[in-house]
């Protein structure tokens, strides 16, 4: 069974494609004649997911996934969370790990906590199936490690005391938000296909 990951970062198509071997289904790139995607204008990850893979499975009348992630700290209320991609001006990876680290200037250690969080959501013909997940940990205060993306070099797992941006790939994907949503999430994918 084919279901259309709604996303257009190639490396979650391949994180996805890594994720779900030797299982029933496959993930596939959205078609090429699907020009541009919906505008996330959600207020919550699940909101966002919902927008997305709505949008595609409509178009493409096929099983869609979205998934839809990002930071939360507790000491921002909650920010950068849906904003996360596009927390600073520029929206660059290092643009947002500074702003953010600027945000948290003088913030003491013990207040620092926060979490990668992620929605998948699966929809086909009006039925939608969802899972969340989250890994916590804790914002760092200097940068550590070439791995990774995003917020990845400021993210601290304390049980493994380290950066996310210092760990090995499959090390990573084994306690990440993504993993853990996606683990929930593949009972219920194959009640999609009618």
């Amino acid at each position: 069974m084919k279901i259309i990951l709604a996303t257009q970062n190639q490396g979650k198509l391949k994180e996805f494609q890594q994720l779900s071997k030797g299982m029933d289904f496959e993930f596939i790139a959205i078609p090429e004649e699907l020009q541009e995607m919906p505008e996330e204008t959600g207020k919550t990850f699940k909101e966002n997911a919902f927008i997305k893979a709505r949008y595609v499975s409509e178009y493409f009348q096929m099983p869609a996934l979205a998934d839809d992630s990002g930071l939360e700290v507790d000491a921002l209320n909650g920010d950068p969370g849906v904003y996360s991609a596009r927390y600073s001006s520029s929206g660059s990876d290092l643009d947002n790990c500074k702003k953010l680290l600027s945000n948290m200037r003088g913030i003491a250690k013990e207040s620092r906590t926060a979490r990668f969080k992620c929605c998948l959501l699966g929809f086909n013909q009006g039925e939608t199936v969802v899972a969340e997940g989250a890994l916590e940990g804790e914002i760092a205060e200097e940068f550590k490690g070439e791995k990774g993306f995003g917020y990845d070099p400021i993210f601290l797992v304390p049980e493994y005391k380290l950066h996310l941006a210092e760990m090995e790939k499959e090390d990573k994907n084994k306690i990440s938000h993504r993993f853990k949503a996606f683990e929930v999430i593949t009972d219920s994918l194959p009640s999609l296909i009618n």
